[in-house]
């Protein structure tokens, strides 16, 4: 008698075990010193930037940002992503540091008032989502690849590694000293702007992904806190 495959049902798609795991259609290797490393050895590091209310502005002062951004675009010679995220506002944090606030209040009126406030916000938040609107800037280095492509190629194929390269430490620094200045270039460009910039570190990186690829359920579950992850270091 032939044996039976084991199969899990989930929301209506049967899966046997020679199912292909997950991790297969992700492109990241590894996350490490503030940098991701895609499975075709493609340095990556993104760098979160500060949003600016161009509309607010004076005209002279569009015109500013506009040549600024003309000028940072020259100066640039390699291929880099502008990422845009809206996410729904997490407010737990927020409101958890109000019921905490709330109930070491002593004078009784204060504590009536922060519990109002509390539950204000709450409803608020029910009422209409609150979006997050996040940037980034993803850049990337893969000498190897940069020597084949031209530009534009360069451009469409950040995301699209294949393959399975395996960095040494030697390498893989190496890559990152090239990647570091590329990151450097762009950061001064954005300051140029008046715009305020930060390189993701690993732990920043960590839950950047986490929360791209669980967009639905990380808001209600969260990830482990990273240090009780096992990280690799070089």
């Amino acid at each position: 008698m032939a044996a039976k495959k084991k199969t899990v049902e989930a929301s209506g798609v049967t899966a046997t075990k020679s199912t292909p795991s997950t991790q297969k259609y992700v492109k990241i290797r590894e996350i490490t010193n503030d940098t991701a490393i895609l499975k075709d050895g493609t340095l990556v590091a993104v760098v979160l930037v500060a949003s600016v209310n161009f509309f607010l502005k004076s005209e002279d002062e569009q015109q500013s940002t506009i040549l600024g951004y003309q000028n940072f675009l020259n100066t640039i010679d390699f291929p880099l992503q502008i990422i845009v995220q809206s996410r729904i506002f997490d407010i737990t944090k927020y409101l958890t540091r109000l019921e905490k606030i709330e109930k070491e209040q002593t004078n009784d009126l204060l504590k009536v008032q922060m519990a109002d406030y509390r539950k204000y916000i709450s409803e608020l938040v029910e009422i209409g989502q609150i979006m997050d609107k996040k940037f980034f800037i993803a850049i990337p280095y893969n000498p190897i690849a940069a020597g084949r492509k031209g530009f534009f190629q360069q451009a469409k194929t950040i995301f699209s590694a294949s393959g399975n390269v395996v960095l040494n430490r030697e390498y893989f620094f190496q890559r990152k000293h090239f990647l570091d200045l590329r990151v450097g270039t762009v950061v001064s460009g954005l300051q140029s702007m008046g715009l305020n910039s930060a390189r993701l570190d690993t732990q920043s990186l960590i839950e950047l992904f986490y929360s791209v690829y669980n967009f639905e359920t990380a808001p209600q579950e969260k990830m482990v806190e990273t240090e009780k992850l096992h990280i690799e270091e070089y």
